[in-house]
């Protein structure tokens, strides 16, 4: 958001409160353009949650309603419940809308995903800004071609350039392997931890780093001890946005055999960022990510063919270094600056000029001018 903002003279931040952090890795918000209008915290959770969502909103309009009529755009992120009633509060209105899909926009399962693609479909056009976070080859709508795509990133230019290093192939045979996202059974750090008995032969130091918690934690970790490779896998937990990059730049290969149809993997792309050769299934973007030589692609979420990618990966020297250059400048064109401006272009596109905050580099240039 804080990047966004950059594109804006001012933004309004709407959105829930809790009344301190909970979680590990939270940034604070900065810019002299941000501002944040508190909701109050949403109540309960899941189907408990949608049921109080009705008074939750009675006791919220006010200050939903005032900021809405006073913006002169509205940017709807979803899916969520804010994001839902910031549409409606933009048509309503009549206000240029634009909307963000952050979600799975390829498969979508529960009754609110397909309301929310069917309407991005029929909306988008005119002052209306419609995109869908993920990347293939085809347009993400067939029946509108207004909806567009957009990626995912989280990493600066800076950022880029600070963990942008080519790697060396570990000739030693300490090969360090290494998943990151929410270890749900989709996203195929099981496969990985089933791989290993198949590639020690070759690589007898092989270890796995497991980034991330969620629901099969217990499962993957009963496996390891299943396999007796538990001396082979560390399970590192939840970790801040920068212990993540610290874990990838310790690693020699990352390894997603996802079967889920994940909108724009951003830690695929730190990955890449970090030089790492990729081990991926043929999913969602990641066909158009690593078909630039950066990695390899498996036709099946199997631990056979996981394995079988990891080989090929590591089959040569020049294999490996050459990967590991392409990884780089592959994630070069995804940087955080260049999401921002590609979303800026689409937003004058559709509105015209915006009426940006002006950067510090840009005030230091007009002084010096001056």
């Amino acid at each position: 958001m804080q990047a966004l903002a950059e594109l804006f003279e001012r933004t309004t931040l709407v959105l829930p409160l809790e009344p301190k952090a909970t979680r590990s890795g939270e940034l604070p918000i900065e810019g002299t353009n941000l501002r944040v209008a508190a909701l109050t915290p949403m109540i309960g959770k899941g189907i408990w949650r949608k049921i109080m969502l009705p008074m939750w909103f009675a006791r919220n309009f006010g200050c939903l309603y005032k900021e809405a009529r006073a913006a002169d755009a509205i940017h709807a992120p979803i899916p969520g419940d804010v994001g839902t009633l910031g549409i409606l509060l933009a048509l309503a209105l009549r206000k240029p809308l634009f909307v963000r899909h952050c979600g799975n926009w390829l498969a979508p399962v529960t009754i609110a995903e397909k309301l929310w693609r069917w309407f991005m479909e029929k909306a988008a056009g005119g002052r209306n800004v419609m995109l869908a976070t993920g990347g293939t080859s085809e347009p993400p709508s067939q029946t509108n071609p207004n909806v567009r795509w957009i990626f995912s990133s989280s990493l600066t230019e800076r950022e880029l350039s600070t963990h942008a290093l080519p790697r060396s192939y570990p000739s030693t045979g300490q090969v360090r392997l290494v998943i990151a996202a929410r270890q749900e059974h989709a996203k195929g750090a099981g496969r990985i931890i089933q791989a290993l008995p198949l590639l020690a032969r070759d690589f007898p130091e092989i270890s796995l780093n497991v980034v991330g918690n969620g629901s099969a934690t217990p499962d993957f970790k009963r496996l390891t001890a299943e396999l007796k490779v538990g001396d082979r896998v560390t399970f590192t937990g939840q970790l801040t946005h920068s212990q993540v990059l610290e874990r990838l730049s310790a690693a020699s290969v990352f390894v997603f055999p996802t079967t889920s149809s994940d909108g724009f993997p951003k830690a695929v792309l730190e990955g890449l960022a970090s030089g790492l050769p990729v081990v991926a299934t043929r999913v969602s973007v990641l066909p158009q990510l690593l078909g630039k030589g950066c990695g390899i692609l498996i036709d099946e979420a199997t631990p056979e063919a996981v394995a079988q990618g990891i080989r090929k990966v590591l089959a040569s020297a020049d294999t490996y270094e050459n990967m590991s250059r392409s990884a780089i400048e592959t994630a070069r064109q995804y940087s955080l600056e260049s999401w921002r401006d590609t979303i800026g272009g689409y937003l004058e596109e559709a509105w015209g000029p915006l009426k940006k905050v002006e950067s510090r580099k840009q005030k230091a240039e007009s002084k010096n001018e001056i």
